[in-house]
């Protein structure tokens, strides 16, 4: 039988059958039969449980989170309902809880949790800040339409907004948040985040106790990005974030280890409030500066100590740097280290591991404890990433097979060929050797991401006395010929294969057209890379008006080549050396541009045949940016030496004739961090068999400018060298009046047949996304060309320093601006004139060479 009289429970029992949840944040009440003066808590059958006030949240759902069940036994007043609100209120979806008895059959008691849900939110909105950063705050604390506004909710939010603008220097900002509640949703709330940021409070001043061996100057330059904001430091930001300053903490100790002071430590820092200024007081305990004294060696058999102790370079006295230690026993990148050693010996399982064995005064002894392993061999490699290239292609350029050895060297090698494909970003080349010791064997793991490697040329440019000049380019740098015969594969070319296919065309409607094709094989035959290119090339140039084919003023030529390229092995398998065979036909008619001393009334033909051999050594580790390695080129151009055969006049004639040689070098060198050195140096040279025989006016050197060139169509089509000087103007460049020489002589018609340039370029990169790979340099430069050998002055030279930028885009290439100034005088037409301003070059397909 139910009962109809009910007596809420004193507040006493209410507490204890809540436990440890506050009357305050869960209002909950329960109600109960009368009771006796004194009478105990009952004992009671659960009979059921109600959910009253939910609106929006399933009743099934809420009760299961009350942990009670319909038969349960149950004490009134006990703690099972104290529990029980717990549970829900630790959900944090609610904002008020209340229990009652709804009635009682005998044993049987049923329960009614009444509910009051919180408020969801509809959306938020930012006040006291300008658009910019409220949009920049949503993207961080990502609050999401519709989730229950709790307590931590608020909480986090405030602290996100907080954090956000302490790390913008404004150390007293405020945040006031709102609900207010909306009008078109039922249960719903907007938040109104206000914001007072304050003043900016930044570091003035940072000051170092305890430190006597480095001055406090030292000490803050080890801090990378905790700095001080005063006049002259004007580009440092002077805020103050304690994650970085943690990390600059380390890196200050990092440089303490590395001296010798082992055992600093950084006693205490702390962060004074001066004003609208911080000041920061780091104490240091430097201790003791220790050295190396007696280095031992355990376990090698393989090497002896002394042949191990000539790798790790470190001698008794040296000062005691377990980052140096680390180098030479790990990865030492500017030479050998003693796992090196092992590991391209195959001693994969290779371990060592540095003992301080006693620590004396200032000195420390070291045992080496060495565990050689047995030697591993490769068992599979596998490449992924690859969806465009064909396997094939990666595999041939690995040196790290199936069966050999394991080599950490070839390893890396194997990472830098990939890199040079130039198919993949060099950035993300992953390499993973996988060991298995049991049975002395290793799988390698290679994983590439492929980027766009080929290019596209739609573009308009002034060409001196052609005008203007528009070219349409396409190079499909990894084309396959062996798909070509199957549809499918033309999306919009076939590819994966590695080769080379090259088509461009330059006109200016009547007056100038070029037209090239070229064709590269990497792997003749698929077994060695030997290298097969053929192209073709067509160009013709008129002067004038008059196009008729009898009596106009032209130049035309028509070109072939064939190349023949392999690698050697000898002396390393850097080197390769390649040997090509090219005939050009030169035909003029009434064309004087080349020189009457050449071609009488510019008027004749001429026939180029030219043989070309390279030896070059390339040694890069990636062509988009590279950080070290070097390039080295030789080239010898050839004609056959008409002039010495029996009855040959000595004249020019119909048979173009000359000797001609280049040199090329460029070596990179990592200076810190990401700042890498560039030093290059060119020679070239240029003559006859005989000395009674003129140098010819074809493939001669011009210096100046990016390099592209602006003396006319002619000085292209007679295979003339553009040298880039930048500094100076470009050789013919008819913007500028009164028209500048080349550098080369004292009038630049023809050109150089010798010159000598060196250059040192300062790299940083900005970005090394292979889509758009930027990076920043700073140069110097000198050089000169010199149109005879009598006036060959090796230190004549003319000078240059500046600033650039480099965009290497895959789609289109390299793209290049540079501002230099020239620091000598160049004559030019007109006596008493010189050029000593500064000037912009653009750079288009092409390093300056």
């Amino acid at each position: 039988m139910s009962s109809s009289y009910h007596k809420l429970i004193p507040a006493a029992a209410l507490a204890l059958s809540l436990g440890a949840v506050p009357i305050s944040t869960a209002v909950a009440q329960t109600q109960v039969p009368a009771a006796s003066a004194g009478e105990q808590p009952q004992r009671y059958t659960l009979g059921g449980i109600t959910v009253s006030g939910a609106r929006y949240l399933d009743p099934n759902t809420l009760i299961g989170l009350t942990g009670l069940k319909v038969g349960d036994p149950i004490t009134i007043p006990g703690e099972e309902i104290g529990k029980a609100i717990r549970r829900l209120w630790d959900q944090g979806i609610l904002g008020d809880v209340s229990v009652s008895i709804a009635r009682t059959e005998g044993s049987r008691i049923f329960l009614d949790f009444n509910l009051k849900e919180r408020p969801r939110l509809s959306k938020f909105e930012f006040s006291g800040i300008g658009k910019s950063q409220a949009d920049e705050l949503k993207n961080k604390i990502k609050l999401i339409r519709g989730k229950v506004v709790t307590d931590a909710l608020l909480s986090n939010t405030r602290t996100q907004v907080r954090k956000f603008y302490t790390n913008k220097g404004f150390l007293d900002s405020k945040v006031t948040i709102t609900q207010v509640p909306d009008s078109s949703l039922s249960n719903s709330v907007v938040l109104n985040i206000k914001v007072d940021k304050g003043s900016k409070v930044k570091i003035n001043d940072i000051q170092f106790e305890g430190n006597t061996a480095y001055s406090d100057g030292k000490l803050k330059g080890k801090f990378k990005k905790t700095k001080e904001k005063k006049f002259p430091k004007l580009f440092n930001s002077g805020k103050f974030q304690s994650k970085e300053f943690e990390e600059d903490k380390a890196k200050l100790l990092e440089f303490y280890n590395s001296e010798g002071y082992r055992d600093a430590v950084v006693v205490s820092d702390t962060l004074e409030r001066i004003g609208d200024a911080l000041r920061l007081t780091v104490k240091v305990d430097e201790g003791p500066k220790y050295y190396f004294r007696n280095i031992t060696w355990k376990g090698n058999y393989l090497y002896d100590d002394k042949t191990l102790a000539s790798v790790l370079g470190i001698k008794e006295g040296s000062v005691y740097s377990k980052e140096t230690l680390d180098k030479r026993l790990n990865y030492n990148p500017t030479g050998q280290d003693v796992t090196s050693l092992y590991m391209n010996d195959g001693y994969l399982f290779f371990q060592i591991e540095p003992v301080e064995t006693k620590v004396e005064g200032d000195s420390i002894d070291i045992e080496m404890r060495l565990t050689e392993g047995v030697q591993a061999r490769i068992k599979d490699v596998n490449i992924a990433g690859n969806t465009k290239t064909s396997d094939h292609v990666v595999r041939r350029s690995l040196y790290t097979l199936p069966g050999d050895k394991f080599s950490r060297e070839q390893l890396i090698r194997s990472q830098r060929e990939i890199a040079t494909l130039g198919y993949f970003d060099p950035e993300k080349i992953g390499l993973n050797p996988v060991p298995n010791q049991a049975d002395g064997t290793v799988d390698i793991n290679y994983t590439v991401e492929e980027k766009p490697s080929d290019q596209i040329t739609l573009s308009g440019g002034w060409g001196g006395y052609a005008g203007f000049i528009g070219t349409v380019g396409l190079v499909f740098n990894n084309f396959s010929l062996r798909k070509a015969g199957t549809l499918r594969n033309w999306t919009p070319v076939p590819a994966g294969d590695g080769q080379r296919l090259s088509l461009n065309v330059q006109a200016n409607g009547l007056q100038y057209q070029a037209y090239s094709f070229s064709f590269t094989e990497p792997w003749l035959g698929g077994r060695k890379p030997n290298s097969l290119s053929v192209s073709l090339t067509k160009t013709i140039y008129r002067l004038g008006t008059n196009f008729d084919a009898e009596t106009g003023s032209f130049l035309k030529t028509n070109g072939a080549s064939v190349s023949l390229g392999r690698r050697l092995r000898w002396p390393d398998d850097y080197f390769t050396l390649s040997n090509a065979l090219s005939i050009t036909q030169y035909k003029l008619n009434n064309y004087t541009a080349l020189g009457s001393e050449f071609f009488p009334n510019g008027t004749g033909n001429a026939n180029n045949i030219t043989f070309n051999t390279t030896l070059s050594r390339n040694s890069i580790d990636n062509p988009t940016f590279t950080r070290r390695g070097s390039s080295l080129a030789l080239s010898v151009n050839l004609t056959p030496p008409y002039s010495l055969f029996p009855g040959s006049s000595p004249s020019v004639g119909e048979w173009v004739e000359f000797h001609k040689w280049m040199f090329d070098a460029s070596w990179f060198s990592p200076v810190v961090g990401k700042l890498v050195l560039n030093t290059r140096a060119h020679f070239g040279f240029i003559g006859t068999y005989n000395s009674s025989r003129p140098i010819g006016p074809f493939e001669r050197f011009k210096l100046g400018g990016s390099g592209l060139g602006y003396g006319g169509s002619a000085n292209f089509i007679a295979g003339t060298e553009y040298i880039g000087l930048r500094g100076y103007a470009d050789p013919g460049d008819a913007s500028t009046s009164p028209l500048p020489t080349s550098i080369t002589g004292t009038n630049g018609s023809s050109g150089g047949v010798v010159y000598n340039k060196f250059v040192m370029e300062m790299r940083y990169p900005v970005s090394l996304n292979p889509a758009a790979t930027v990076y920043v340099l700073s140069f110097a430069e000198a050089g000169n060309a010199f149109e005879r050998y009598s006036e060959y002055n090796p230190y004549k030279l003319y000078r240059s320093a500046g600033v650039g930028a480099r965009i290497f885009m895959s789609a289109f290439g390299l793209l290049g601006f540079d501002y230099g100034w020239g620091f000598d005088k160049v004559p030019i037409y007109t006596p008493g004139q010189k050029q000593d301003k500064g000037i912009f070059h653009f750079i288009i397909g092409q390093q300056i060479r």
